[in-house]
C-alpha cells in the first residue's frame, strides 16, 4: 500500500462545560470530522488521505480546529459547510483554503488576538 499523501488532524477534544478556554469537541468537531471522512470516501481519496482524530491540539478558541500535514496547514473556525471547500480545494487541488487559514501569529503563540476572548476570526 503507498503512503498516505495527507494526514489531516481533527480536534476533538473535550473539556468540561464553562472552561474559559472551551473545547472542540462542544463546537461540533465530532460531526466535522465524520462528515469530513464521508466526503473523502465519496471523493475515492481513502487510499490517499487519511483523516485523525485528535488530543487538544491546544488551538482551543480557534475551534473546531484542523491540521493538513505534511503542509502543516492549521484550520481553525471550521463548520460542517466548509468541508467540501476543504476537501475539494486543499484535499484534492492542493490549495489551502485561505478563509479558513489560521493566522501565524495566533498558531502555539500567547500572542494570539483570540486568547482571552473578544476578537473572532473570519467572523466566526
Amino acid at each position: 500500500m503507498p503512503r498516505f499523501e495527507r494526514h489531516v488532524f481533527v480536534c476533538i477534544n473535550e473539556r468540561a462545560p464553562g472552561h474559559p478556554r472551551g473545547c472542540c469537541s462542544a463546537k461540533d468537531s465530532v460531526s466535522i470530522r465524520e462528515a469530513l471522512k464521508s466526503r473523502c470516501k465519496l471523493e475515492g481519496l481513502g487510499a490517499r488521505v487519511r483523516i485523525n482524530k485528535s488530543g487538544c491540539l491546544n488551538q482551543c478558541e480557534h475551534g473546531p480546529t484542523i491540521v493538513v500535514y505534511p503542509e502543516a496547514i492549521w484550520y481553525g473556525f471550521v463548520k460542517a459547510e466548509d468541508i467540501e471547500e476543504i476537501v475539494q480545494m486543499h484535499l484534492i487541488n492542493g490549495a489551502p483554503v485561505e478563509r479558513l487559514v489560521l493566522p501565524e501569529e495566533c498558531v502555539n503563540t500567547p500572542r494570539c488576538p483570540h486568547r482571552g476572548g473578544g476578537v473572532q476570526f473570519r467572523g466566526a
